[in-house]
């Protein structure tokens, strides 16, 4: 599948002034009876990393992704600070909009921090969409233990961050991406063309400096937002790629122990982004985990 494949199954819609893009799968009719599922990705890439395994989700759930602020298709102000909260903001009122009232949550990456930030508003009583579950995939929660890249380290340098953006090349970025998937034969050249192609669309180069301190964001906030995970009292679930070279195995289990009640999938033999690496395994996992959020049951398995 390519962008505009992508943008044609998507809208565009308006919150707080900015435009924000959005596909939801409510909008081909037929289902809105069935439950509502709704997706964050991850950095620096866009709701296109879901493009393998959307058929097979919508096939039983209202699936709703956007692509945030600053990614993809949506706006990319260059006077915008970006921060995770904000996020939040744009996710839950973009949801109120869609008529979403409840919904299960799962969040990679990036949005790992804005799920754990809607979380830790949903723990003190503010519910505007009420959360059936919360499902989070490679996220660097616990920042302290995740191995970062030197361009995410750079990146996020106030310095050198504008300079390090402006220099970016596809192939720069094609070699980093590889360095992610444990099979890295497995990532077609096209999915790499449209994530670049999305990335940089509308100025996007300019604004990953503002958006990278998101990593600041997760030591300034550590203690709320691994917090909210540690008292959550909803459903709550880890499904994660075991070969991930930033956040692997040991940091959903560090997560898992400190969660009670939740329930761990590990994927053996797949890296950081499983949607598209183990798109069949991943859905699967998915699924059952979804369909097994009550009663609450704690426990871990591993996918071979």
């Amino acid at each position: 599948m390519n962008v505009e494949h992508w943008r044609a199954q998507g809208d565009v819609r308006e919150v707080f002034g900015r435009r924000l893009f959005v596909v939801d799968s409510g909008a081909e009719g037929g289902a809105e009876d069935r439950p509502a599922l709704v997706l964050l990705h991850g950095y620096p890439t866009s709701s296109f990393d879901f493009h393998r395994v959307w058929p097979s989700l919508k096939a039983h759930y209202r699936v709703i992704v956007h692509d945030h602020l600053g990614f993809g298709l949506s706006d990319k102000p260059a006077d915008y600070s970006y921060t995770i909260h904000e996020q939040a903001d744009f996710a839950l009122m973009l949801w109120q909009q869609l008529g979403v009232r409840s919904a299960h949550l799962f969040a990679h990456d990036y949005g790992t921090s804005v799920a754990t930030e809607v979380l830790a508003r949903w723990n003190r009583g503010f519910r505007p969409v009420h959360l059936a579950s919360v499902t989070l995939c490679n996220g660097s929660m616990h920042i302290e233990l995740a191995r970062l890249r030197l361009i995410q380290k750079l990146l996020r340098h106030r310095t050198f961050g504008p300079l390090v953006a402006r220099l970016s090349s596809q192939r720069v970025f094609d070699r980093n991406m590889r360095q992610l998937w444990c099979d890295p034969t497995v990532l077609d050249q096209d999915d790499l063309d449209a994530m670049w192609l999305m990335l940089t669309a509308d100025g996007g180069r300019m604004v990953l400096p503002k958006i990278s301190q998101y990593l600041r964001d997760r030591v300034l906030y550590w203690h709320r937002w691994v917090g909210a995970l540690q008292h959550s009292q909803l459903p709550l679930a880890f499904l994660w790629g075991s070969e991930d070279p930033i956040v692997g195995r040991d940091v959903a289990e560090v997560h898992h122990a400190e969660a009670p009640g939740s329930r761990l999938t590990l994927l053996d033999g797949v890296g950081h982004y499983p949607m598209l690496e183990a798109p069949q395994r991943w859905t699967e996992a998915l699924l059952s985990l979804l369909a097994s959020t009550n009663p609450i049951g704690s426990g871990s398995r591993r996918l071979r």
